[in-house]
């Protein structure tokens, strides 16, 4: 009973809640109802009267156009003042443009005061209401503005409306309200125009700006016209003015306004009057100024980011080039200002493509985010950044090193009286005029003189302007060549500035410099940054330069101050190396290296090719080769580092030692050098002498790399099929391997061709008629490295260009195929340097960028780019012409033979061991030394046996008559026909055995390279008995 009732209780408890909640909810569902009513019912009031007021704005614009009487100016405010009540940017475009050019219309009217909306603001009870309306009205003719595109001829009418307003009321010089008596009112009416700026500046006026402009200029042709483009830039410059050039509104114009892509070039192309304002209130001067404070500048470059930093570079570049005076006179603080801005862009350039990097037309790989709408105005920012390393600029920025006259010798330069041979009569025909245009007379030598001290004002600011041009070169990547071309253009620039660096210090040259490098101050840094920019600008020159500039006409640099440069640079490297910095350089210090270190590379190719230095400039006498071996041996990074960078240094005969103990040393790791434990592999190969190419190509060029480095023994067999009698201690596959190779490259094969000057050997571009050619230059190339490799030399004349595709120098970025050319053909070579120095146009000639050739008969016809043939050579493209020219008769006609040789040689001689020597000297490894032959090293290296003895007389008399009776071309056949070479004598290989009978001719054993001498009883019989051995090239008639 008791539950039940308890049970009662609480279901009339839940009923009573439940009544609530439903009340509750009754409540809020009527009251929901009222709220959405009254919403709907307010909006539909509002779209009402919306409507309505739209409708009566139409009514008033429509009776406007219909011309029935003049508005006065009170009515336009209160129909303006309910369109701005109910202003939609999107559906009340059409009804702004009408109250627009109402306003605009009623400022035109003469002498109706009533009709003039400006007159408004002189009325008492509307003056404050007045401003606040047309702020709101220029600041909506913004919004528009951010949002139209001047290229569409509908946007571009809407654009000039806009701006006719902004310009009309930011300054009373149109209003006719303040002619006449008016006059007096005009500092109170500038006192509003102030304050209407001084608004729209708040709201964002010159962001607006900066849109507007760069949608319009942005692009290869602009799109806004001469009358826009001079509205915006009177709107930008009106705050500044009116502020007086303050610092806040000097630094709004700069990231707005200057930051806009070529902006001074199309104000200078479009409304060069602009730039006469400008010039007017001296803008360039107070903007160098504002941002010559280090932290002003930094402020500026970090709001703009890299791509717009750039693009007010250029800008303020462009208006340098126009302001001369203030160029001379704040010289310090524009290259200061320039220096920053570029090494803010420079701390975000990088070397490669990443996930954090954006691709740049100017700046290369950029880890900031980069504006690609800029891209197609780049050729113009490219163009106004031109001006800072054209002449005009270069001028005035270098004038201290100008300005130094280079002392002169008062001797006139004579001409040459010795015949001039054919091969240089074509250049010499202008040079003599062109050499006596340039100067009467001739200037002395330039070396370190010293006595200029390294603080003074003039060294610093030369510094200066250098780490400008440095830091410009290392920004800038995607126009470095640009850079340097334009730098090197002025011939007396870089002599002038090595007469500078030579006066630095109180010695001059080379030891300030080992001491800046030591020294971590701003001051090292800016005098390094002088050699660097020095360096790099004389690699650009001579690289571009050809050898009738560089040896004849002796541009910019005579041959003796190439010398002492190039002696200045050996040394500044190797110490460089030697004393441990290039170990642990980095950043600055490494860049410093590597530019160094390229102008004496360029400068050290340049004399093998063709020598300017004496015998033996390029070694150091301080360095011992002993010393250097050691350390080799010990793996010492400084000896590995120069042997890596400057080989030069040590002499071509102590690397040709090193170069035989790298092979010893690689024999020895394979197991191919015999030893008490161990013999190593032999390969036997059975050769015919009828088909020695066919089938030593066969059973040779399936061998493994390590086998074919290993020990190979030929036996010969002879038509019959009969083994030929002989032991193969080496001399056998010696033979065999001079005889293969003999074959390979005579041109009779058309595996090779000859130059056309000297007859060297190049592969042949008609090789491809052989089948499986590609193969046969593989093997070739494993045969020409086995020589080099056991040290057999052959004689095998490359030429020059080939050899040095053989060492890998062609994939240098200063490598010049024009420079090699002549070692291909010397006659093409003049004609096509003749074609640099036709006066006239070149176009006359009808050559095109293509390349016709006699190929077995019938003329072929090879485009040097797609589409040469009809591409005609004009004197701007004639420089590249020469260049593809030459880059196809050497690389492009015979890249796939180059390239299946040079990979069967490397297989044998690893790339590393070879880049030790220059072309001339890898010639001299593959083919010996025309050097005269050293008797007294032979004399070290020969053992004696079957009595004979040192002191014994017919050895005697056989050094003397070698020595004193003998020919040198005699002395090479006695070393020839006794089977010696080089490498057998560096290995201490050379035999003399006593040989009777006594009346006999001497004979030898190439295999042991072994001379069987006879015991002659008279000193004539020996000299009689040898030469006629050696002439009769009987070889000695083999034992």
């Amino acid at each position: 009973m008791f539950s039940a009732s308890q049970s009662s209780k609480a279901q009339f408890l839940d009923k009573a809640r439940q009544a609530r909640e439903e009340r509750r909810e009754l409540k809020e569902r009527e009251r929901a109802a009222v709220q959405v009513q009254a919403l709907i019912r307010r909006f539909l009031c509002r779209c009402r009267l919306q409507r309505e007021i739209r409708r009566e704005v139409e009514d008033f614009f429509g009776a406007n156009e219909s011309g029935s009487s003049k508005r006065s100016a009170l009515s336009v405010f209160r129909i303006a003042r309910k369109l701005l009540f109910v202003f939609n940017q999107k559906e009340d475009k059409e009804r702004f443009e009408k109250l627009c050019r109402c306003i605009l219309n009623s400022m035109d009217v003469e002498n109706e005061p009533k009709v003039w909306y400006v007159s408004l603001a002189l009325s008492k009870d509307l003056t404050l209401l007045w401003i606040k309306q047309i702020k709101d009205i220029l600041w909506f003719c913004c919004e528009f503005l951010k949002q139209l595109k001047p290229d569409i001829l509908q946007d571009s009418r809407l654009v000039n409306l806009h701006l006719t307003m902004l310009v009309t009321f930011t300054d009373t010089s149109t209003w006719k309200i303040l002619r006449g008596k008016g006059e007096t009112l005009r500092p109170a009416m500038n006192h509003i125009c102030a304050n209407i700026m001084g608004h729209l500046n708040q709201k964002g006026f010159y962001s607006v700006l900066q849109i507007l402009l760069t949608n319009g200029l942005a692009r290869s042709r602009p799109s806004l016209s001469k009358g826009s483009l001079t509205a915006i830039f009177s709107l930008a410059l009106r705050p500044v003015v009116a502020a007086q050039f303050s610092d806040n509104l000097l630094r709004s114009f700069l990231i707005h306004v200057m930051s806009v892509p070529a902006i001074m070039t199309h104000l200078a192309t479009l409304t060069p009057e602009r730039l006469a304002v400008i010039e007017s209130h001296d803008l360039f001067h107070k903007f160098i100024l504002f941002l010559s404070r280090e932290a002003q500048c930094r402020d500026v470059c970090v709001c703009l980011e890299g791509s717009h930093t750039l693009c007010l570079l250029g800008n303020l570049v462009y208006l340098g080039s126009l302001n001369d005076k203030v160029l001379e006179e704040e010289t310090a603080h524009f290259v200061g200002v320039l220096i920053h801005m570029l090494s803010y862009c420079q701390k975000y350039v990088s070397q490669k493509k990443s996930n954090l990097t954006h691709w740049h037309p100017v700046l290369g790989w950029f880890s900031q985010t980069v504006d690609y709408g800029l891209n197609e105005s780049m050729p113009l920012l490219t163009k106004q950044l031109q001006h800072l390393w054209g002449v005009h600029m270069i001028r005035i920025l270098f004038s201290d090193v100008l300005s130094k006259k280079l002392l002169e010798n008062q001797e006139i330069a004579q001409l040459p009286t010795q015949p001039v041979s054919p091969q240089n009569s074509l250049p010499m025909k202008n040079l003599f005029k062109r050499a006596f245009q340039k100067s009467a007379s001739v200037r002395n030598i330039l070396k370190p003189v010293g006595g200029k001290r390294v603080d003074s004002a003039e060294v610093q600011k030369v510094c200066s302007i250098c780490v400008l041009y440095q830091t410009t070169l290392t920004t800038l990547t995607q126009i470095r060549l640009q850079i340097l071309t334009g730098l090197t253009y002025l011939d007396d620039l870089l002599p002038k500035l090595w007469a500078f660096i030579c006066e630095l210090g109180p010695q001059g040259g080379l030891k300030l410099f080992l001491e800046c490098l030591s020294n971590d101050t701003e001051e090292s840094k800016r005098l390094l940054a002088m050699l660097m920019l020095f360096c790099d600008c004389s690699r650009h020159l001579i690289t571009i330069l050809d050898d009738i500039e560089v040896y004849e006409e002796q541009i910019s640099f005579k041959l003796e101050e190439l010398v002492t440069i190039s002696s200045f640079l050996n040394s500044f490297v190797f110490k460089m190396i030697w004393d441990g910095i290039v170990e642990n350089a980095r950043g600055e210090t490494l860049e410093l290296f590597h530019s160094v270190h390229g102008w004496l590379m360029v400068l050290y190719e340049r004399d093998c090719r063709r020598r300017f230095a004496p015998e033996d400039h390029w070694l150091r006498k301080d360095l011992k080769p002993s010393v250097l071996f050691q350390e080799l041996d010990k793996d010492k990074k400084r000896a590995q580092l120069l042997l890596q960078y400057i080989p030069h240094v040590i002499p071509h005969k102590n690397r040709v030692l090193l170069f035989r103990n790298m092979v010893t040393k690689e024999k020895e790791k394979l197991g191919l050098v015999e030893t008490s434990s161990a013999s190593p592999h032999v390969t036997h190969i059975t050769i015919r002498r009828s088909r020695m190419l066919e089938d030593g190509y066969e059973q040779l060029r399936q061998l493994s790399q390590n086998a074919m480095k290993g020990v190979i023994r030929v036996k010969f067999v002879n038509d019959l099929g009969v083994d030929e009698a002989g032991i193969d201690q080496d001399g056998v596959f010696k033979e065999f391997l001079e005889e293969i190779i003999k074959k390979v490259f005579d041109p009779a094969l058309n595996l090779f061709k000859t130059t056309s000057g000297d007859e060297r050997l190049y592969p042949s571009p008609t090789s491809y008629i052989h089948e499986n050619y590609l193969q046969l230059f593989e093997f070739v190339g494993k045969m020409l490295g086995k020589a080099v490799y056991e040290g057999i030399v052959v004689d095998v004349p490359f030429a020059s260009f080939f050899l040095s595709q053989l060492l890998g120098h062609h994939h240098s970025v200063f490598y010049s195929s024009v420079d090699e050319l002549p070692s291909l053909d010397s006659e093409f070579y003049k004609n096509l340097t003749s074609i640099k120095r036709y006066d006239g146009d070149i176009s006359d000639l009808g050559l095109t960028l293509s390349y016709d050739e006699d190929v077995m008969g019938q003329l072929v016809c090879h485009e040097l780019v797609p589409g040469g043939k009809t591409i005609p050579v004009t004197n701007e493209n004639k420089i590249s012409y020469i260049h593809l020219m030459a880059h196809f008769r050497m690389h492009t006609q015979i890249k796939n033979q180059t390239a299946a040789l040079i990979s069967g040689f490397r297989s044998i001689i690893k790339p590393e061991w070879i880049r030790m020597f220059s072309a001339p000297e890898l010639q001299r490894l593959i083919s010996g030394d025309n050097a005269e032959i050293d008797l007294e090293d032979l004399k070290k290296h020969t053992v004696y046996y079957g009595g004979f003895h040192g002191s014994h007389r017919v050895i005697i008399w056989l050094w003397d008559i070698l020595a004193n009776d003998f020919s040198p071309e005699e002395r090479a056949m006695f070393l020839k026909d006794t089977g010696d070479t080089l490498g057998s004598v560096l290995r201490g290989f050379f035999t003399i055995r006593k040989k009777e009978p006594g009346g006999r001719l001497p004979t030898s054993s190439t295999c042991f390279n072994l001379l069987k001498l006879p015991n002659y009883s008279k000193k004539s019989i020996l000299r009689e008995k040898l030469r006629y051995a050696i002439s009769m090239n009987t070889g000695f008639e083999l034992s």
